[in-house]
C-alpha cells in the first residue's frame, strides 16, 4: 500500500514535468516562429532598401556638387 502511494506519487511527479515540458516546447516553438517571421520582414526591408540604393545616383565623379556653394549664398 505505502509502495502504491510512492509509484502514484512518482508518476504525478513525471507527469506534472511531461505538461511543463510541453508547455515550455510550444512556448519556444511559438517564439521561434515570430523570430523568423520577424527575420523575413527585416529581409524584405534590406532587399528593398538596396534596390532603393541602387537606383539612387552615385556620388562618384559628382564632387563638384558637392562643394558648391547653394544658390542662396
Amino acid at each position: 500500500m505505502v509502495t502504491e502511494k510512492l509509484d502514484d506519487d512518482r508518476l504525478i511527479d513525471i507527469e506534472i514535468k511531461i505538461a511543463r515540458q510541453e508547455d515550455l516546447v510550444d512556448t519556444l516553438n511559438q517564439m521561434v516562429y515570430q523570430q523568423q517571421t520577424k527575420i523575413d520582414q527585416l529581409e524584405k526591408m534590406v532587399s528593398a532598401l538596396a534596390m532603393h540604393l541602387k537606383g539612387m545616383p552615385s556620388g562618384e565623379g559628382d564632387s563638384s556638387q558637392v562643394d558648391e556653394r547653394p544658390p542662396h549664398y
